[in-house]
């Protein structure tokens, strides 16, 4: 590698590694690697999860550039002073658990790089403990609910719509062939249920299914061993009542919070506007702190009432009530070019509220 290349990749290498160690008190080459943006933290998961069979696989770059910067990052780890420390990463397997493969040659002492860790000094043993119990745990199994019908790939069993899957290593497995068939399929919906099953249960997997409205996979639920879940209910049974005060404690709670904010911030949209109707006022404030809703009002800056977030939710209410936006857009005119019609008209009740 050229020396002005091999200087730029190790500025990388440190700005990556600095920023985590900042951020953790521990670095990992998966760390360093995604923060050099050579690798997908969605594809690290999938690694994690065993549907891709080794990490080098799908990191960018050739070899040569990644065994160049996992040494320019263990070099960087020494001079540092850090701690190295091994830890095994594993995935979820029929037979309990499998060691993951980071390398395509599969050499150890490559393995070994790629699982060594390098942590801060200033870290207690106690944390440094827990942090490699913590990575060192397996994923859980992610099974697929089937949209579309199939066949196992190992007993070539047919599998209808909406039975379950596990993929592993790219290839469908029905239930019995992953040695899950012994669990039941808790649907998601009970927190506490969820919770305690999972907890009480010896294994547990995720069901997921694909969202074609979406475009993404959504979780349906938990398979649990049938001991945790009897468990589980069992204790929900009994404090039900007890449950059902403290959601009604929580519920008036929050909505003693949310009167408040909305309050506050119509008072500070009445401030910044002081031509703004009451009503008007009232409206946009109560229209933007909806919990949950994801508006502007809802964000660290809408709480917090700062007034570029509440400019924003007044321009978004003017924008909608009092312009055409809203029949420009069911009109199927692109949301950019309706934003730009009524953008003279938006700033004009703006300024005018102002005074």
């Amino acid at each position: 590698m050229h020396p002005d290349n091999e200087s730029e990749l190790k500025n990388r290498v440190v700005q990556a590694a600095e920023a985590t160690l900042s951020r953790q008190q521990y670095v990992s080459a998966i760390d360093v690697l995604c923060g050099m943006g050579l690798l997908v933290p969605t594809q690290v998961e999938s690694w994690r999860k065993g549907r891709i069979d080794f990490l080098e696989r799908v990191i960018q770059g050739n070899l040569n550039k990644i065994s160049l910067s996992m040494s320019l990052f263990r070099q960087w780890a020494q001079a540092k002073g850090l701690k190295p420390s091994e830890t095994r990463y594993v995935r979820s397997a029929r037979s309990g658990t499998a060691d993951l493969r980071f390398s395509k040659s599969g050499d150890p002492g490559i393995e070994r790089s790629y699982r060594t860790h390098y942590v801060s000094p200033a870290l207690s043993q106690r944390n440094q403990e827990r942090l490699k119990e913590k990575l060192s745990k397996a994923a859980l199994p992610v099974v697929f609910q089937v949209v579309r019908d199939t066949r196992c790939s190992e007993c070539d069993a047919e599998m209808a719509r909406n039975s379950f899957l596990l993929m592993e290593a790219d290839k469908p497995l029905c239930l019995p062939c992953a040695r899950l068939d012994d669990l039941e399929f808790l649907p998601s919906g009970e927190a506490a249920l969820t919770r305690r099953a999972a907890k009480y249960s010896g294994r547990t997997a995720v069901v997921v299914r694909f969202s074609k409205t979406r475009g993404r996979y959504e979780r349906q639920g938990i398979l649990v061993e049938a001991a945790g879940l009897e468990k589980a209910e069992q204790e929900c049974t009994a404090d039900a009542n007890e449950r059902a005060a403290a959601r009604a404690r929580g519920a008036a709670q929050r909505r003693k919070q949310d009167g408040e904010l909305v309050a506050r911030m119509t008072k500070q949209i009445a401030d910044l506007f002081p031509g703004c109707p009451p009503r008007d006022a009232a409206a946009i404030a109560q229209h933007t702190a909806v919990r949950g809703s994801g508006r502007v009002g809802r964000t660290a800056a809408g709480r917090k009432l700062e007034e570029p977030a509440l400019v924003l939710a007044v321009a978004a209410a003017v924008r909608h009530k009092h312009t055409k936006y809203d029949a420009l857009l069911a009109g199927g005119m692109e949301r950019s070019l309706a934003r730009q019609q009524v953008a003279h008209q938006v700033h004009a009740i703006m300024e005018a509220w102002r005074q």
